[in-house]
């Protein structure tokens, strides 16, 4: 076996004597790897924009007390029809209060757990809207203003105000953005809001929230905690429903069937909330995979092939190599050599194009009614794709250098000389 030297000097010699080919060879992984990057970073980025609609402002368990008939008539507790076939209709919901009982002991309790990373209460209640002679039905939601800026992101939907307003200004409202536009009202201005009850409350507009769904941003809008209460008549320890974020969301399903096992109330998980989401995002991913999977392979056989014809093309050199002592395994290293050295070049030319083009489009300006905190469009630098396309650029030009060489190396240089 010849030296390493020599190997690497004959391969240099054969890469730079076909200039030409040995760029197309780069370029086809170039190519192949660089689009490969730019349509799973943007791909997986878009994905993610549509999944942070959702995920981002819904609680990995919502806790409420569940209004729903009771499960046991009083037919049902009379000896005389205890053990009858009773058939009861026009079944009404039992008499109960939308508050969590023990609210505040409950909550204390959550924010022990370890598993629990925050959690926040909240009074929700239907009014209507009313400016002029305008009225809107709508639902109000007083909320810890801080926590969920903290835990669901909620400064990143306020498009016009700081949510902080509702803490610093009385009788403060955040009003959805398809309520303003429907009545015409803005920062600054005011707006009555008319309670289940007949109650009138003036409110001062201290922003614009707009979530991007517009069934919410149509009837949605928020106060403090403490405004809620105060709208409703009701104490500082009312509470309609508590809001859980986890570390791990994987916990929500056994943990919220423990919550309303224990504590007698219904305990919703984020992924029987979002299940048809959840399926959506899926069919997404798989959708972005299997094309990018089938892209690296097409590029592959692309390699393959630019190759393969590269070495064959290069038969004269392997007889007059064989011809003066190189043996099979010397023509075979020399090969490889030549395909692996245009495949780290060409992959790493395809990741720097790849990210180039990923920079370009995340600064490609974006703009969309719907979505109006996002200003351009969402690309994803996970440095994980960047590692698979350089490995596949590698194993692929290997295997491409390896299984044409294979067959050279045991080719005869009489046969090649005699059909010249």
């Amino acid at each position: 076996m010849r030296s390493l030297k020599v190997i690497l000097s004959i391969t240099k010699t054969h890469l730079v004597s076909r200039i030409k080919q040995t760029s197309i060879a780069a370029l086809g992984v170039t190519f192949g790897i660089g689009t490969f990057v730019i349509l799973v970073s943007f791909m997986t980025g878009l994905n993610g924009l549509l999944d942070g609609l959702i995920l981002n402002r819904t609680p990995h368990i919502h806790i409420y007390n569940e209004i729903k008939p009771t499960d046991v008539q009083p037919i049902e507790r009379s000896k005389d029809f205890m053990d009858a076939f009773n058939v009861v209709s026009s079944i009404k919901p039992k008499t109960n209060q939308l508050k969590i009982h023990n609210a505040l002991p409950l909550i204390t309790q959550l924010k022990k757990d370890r598993r629990v990373k925050g959690v926040t209460p909240q009074v929700g209640t239907q009014v209507f809207y009313s400016a002029g002679s305008i009225e809107l039905n709508g639902i109000l939601n007083g909320i810890e203003v801080e926590e969920e800026v903290r835990l669901f992101n909620f400064n990143e939907y306020v498009v016009n105000g700081d949510p902080m307003d509702l803490l610093k200004t009385n009788n403060g409202i955040l009003i959805g953005a398809g309520v303003a536009k429907k009545m015409s009202v803005s920062i600054g201005g005011r707006v009555q809001i008319i309670t289940i009850n007949g109650d009138v409350f003036p409110l001062k507009i201290v922003g614009i929230f707009q979530s991007g769904l517009a069934e919410i941003d149509n009837i949605q809008s928020y106060v403090s905690l403490k405004t809620a209460q105060q709208l409703l008549g009701k104490s500082t320890n009312f509470i309609s429903d508590i809001n859980v974020k986890l570390h791990d969301m994987d916990l929500a399903v056994p943990m919220s069937k423990n919550i309303s096992k224990q504590y007698n109330l219904t305990a919703i998980d984020i992924k029987t909330a979002n299940a048809q989401f959840e399926t959506g995002t899926n069919i997404r991913n798989l959708i972005t995979y299997a094309v990018s999977i089938t892209l690296l392979i097409v590029a592959g056989f692309g390699i393959y092939n630019i190759l393969n014809m590269l070495i064959y093309e290069k038969m004269n050199d392997i007889a007059i190599l064989k011809a003066i002592g190189f043996s099979g395994r010397d023509v075979k290293l020399i090969f490889i050599s030549q395909a692996m050295i245009i495949g780290i070049v060409g992959g790493i030319l395809g990741l720097l194009i790849g990210y180039g083009v990923s920079v370009l489009i995340d600064h490609t300006p974006f703009e969309t009614e719907a979505l109006p905190t996002i200003d351009t469009y969402p690309v994803n630098f996970n440095p994980l794709f960047y590692a698979i396309a350089i490995v596949f650029a590698i194993i692929s030009t290997f295997l491409a250098g390896y299984l044409p060489s294979k067959k050279a190396q045991y080719i005869d240089p009489v046969d090649i000389i005699r059909g010249q």
